[in-house]
């Protein structure tokens, strides 16, 4: 049976990941509190951020950038976009 969270994202219950995607509490935070659906998004948001954006991750204020950015993604707060970007329509 798989494992529900109640979404910090989209405020509902919804599958939730199968191991915390981070080392310590902000990991457990995440693995108890974000579905497995928010995370996925945040993963390809990340790498479109890191791409758009030419982030460097052995650049400690990129890292800081892109972590405050996952608090407000997951948080379902106004976040950072890649400039530029339209999102195709469905």
């Amino acid at each position: 049976m798989t494992r529900t969270v109640m979404c910090r994202k989209y405020k509902e219950e919804l599958p939730g990941l199968e191991r915390p995607p981070y080392p310590g509490a902000k990991g457990e935070d995440i693995f108890n509190n974000v579905s497995k659906k928010a995370w996925d998004e945040w993963q390809a948001h990340q790498t479109m951020l890191i791409n758009e954006r030419r982030l460097n991750m052995m650049n400690g204020e990129d890292r800081k950038f892109l972590q405050a950015e996952m608090d407000k993604f997951l948080s379902g707060e106004e976040y950072a976009q890649a400039e530029g970007y339209v999102p195709p329509s469905a």
